[in-house]
């Protein structure tokens, strides 16, 4: 039987949200917890609280609204660390019954696009990023969603990882701030409207 079967006990989820970072209080507000960030305020909009327990991350279990009424969502942020996203969106996809990769949206730190600038992705490739890049090997398929937040290319004094994991200037966290409640936003179209209308309005030039 298949990962994204849905035979088993209790009713599935619809949806699976994953917001990507690190855990603990080093790593809030970083360029690399964006993902994070969106995930906690999309629950917050639905009064809903991220919780610990089973599959090595913290998860709300919400209503979004949908085409046919409310979808069931499971809303997460893994605290595997990045590198090991995958093993804990694994073990979300078989607790909660996902049924195709489509089903599951990943809102991730991007530095191929500018600070604040977002886009809507559905497949595709890693892009050199860690936590994709461990999704895909776990769950053996590039054709989930993605919401790309850009946190801007780093500068000639700085590598990748320094770069995301650094004290983020007040210029830049403003315009992330305003990309993460565009990425909330973003997720809800797509699964209201589904990925191609929020691929139509998302990426269009500004």
């Amino acid at each position: 039987m298949g990962l994204f079967a849905r035979a088993g006990k209790g009713a599935p989820l619809d949806w699976l949200v994953v917001g990507l970072g690190n855990p603990g209080p080093k790593y809030a507000g970083t360029r690399h917890n964006v993902g994070e960030d969106a995930i906690r305020l999309l629950a917050q909009r639905r009064g809903a609280t991220l919780k610990g327990g089973r599959d090595e991350a913290l998860i709300a279990e919400v209503r979004l609204p949908g085409a046919d009424g409310d979808e069931r969502v499971a809303l997460a942020f893994p605290i595997t660390y990045m590198n090991d996203s995958g093993r804990s969106v694994q073990a979300m996809v078989r607790r909660y019954r996902i049924e195709a990769p489509e089903r599951i949206v990943v809102v991730h730190d991007e530095l191929d696009l500018p600070p604040g600038e977002l886009k809507v992705k559905s497949g595709g490739g890693l892009a050199g990023h860690n936590g994709l890049r461990s999704i895909t090997q776990h769950l053996r398929t590039q054709d989930y969603l993605r919401v790309r937040i850009g946190v801007g290319k780093p500068d000639s004094a700085h590598v990748g990882k320094v770069h995301v994991l650094a004290k983020v200037p007040r210029r830049v966290r403003e315009q992330l701030d305003v990309a993460i409640v565009d990425a909330a936003d973003a997720v809800e179209e797509i699964v209201a409207s589904g990925v191609d209308a929020a691929m139509q309005r998302r990426n269009a030039k500004r």
